[in-house]
């Protein structure tokens, strides 16, 4: 549940890394967005390819962009291929962090041989921000009547990791 984007694609180059973690970081101080760099020797990064899921294990590099409280961070984070796959719910945030996303997503597509994005939201196709709303709150609408007929569910909850799930019970 949740409107989520989800991206994955490979940069064009090595140098390209370099220029991403550049302009998502120029894009976050523009936004006042937070950014934590990532550097880590022995990274562990759930993949899906198909049906399958995989575990990638090696170095990872990249940047960490926290857009806003109530979404999840986005995690720009290659493993040694130059690959990235991930997702960011910014499904309680407001919309307009949804839209500041993608802006981010597409101003960063020109790295890539090719980035490929899933938006629950439609957004990243449309451009409709109307239709977005009109996602968020078919979800919002969902969630509110979940929690109501379960008296010991709550929600939404943000896990250590910073992931947010929609309700626990």
């Amino acid at each position: 549940m949740g409107v989520t984007l989800h991206f994955e694609g490979r940069l064009k180059d090595d140098g390209a890394l370099s220029r991403v973690v550049a302009k998502a970081k120029s894009f976050a101080v523009r936004e006042g967005w937070a950014t934590t760099d990532i550097h880590d020797s022995n990274a562990v990064l759930r993949r899906v390819r198909g049906e399958q899921s995989t575990d990638y294990r090696g170095p990872a590099e990249g940047v960490v962009v926290s857009p806003h409280i109530a979404a999840e961070p986005l995690r720009l984070e290659f493993d040694q291929t130059r690959y990235v796959q991930d997702y960011i719910k910014t499904q309680f945030a407001p919309a307009e962090i949804h839209v500041k996303v993608v802006e981010l997503l597409r101003s960063l597509e020109s790295e890539f041989d090719s980035l490929c994005v899933f938006d629950e939201g439609e957004f990243w196709e449309s451009s409709d921000v109307q239709a977005l709303r009109r996602h968020m709150e078919a979800v919002h609408r969902v969630l509110t009547d979940v929690l109501a007929k379960n008296p010991n569910a709550h929600g939404p909850v943000r896990l250590p990791s910073g992931r947010i799930v929609d309700y626990m019970s």
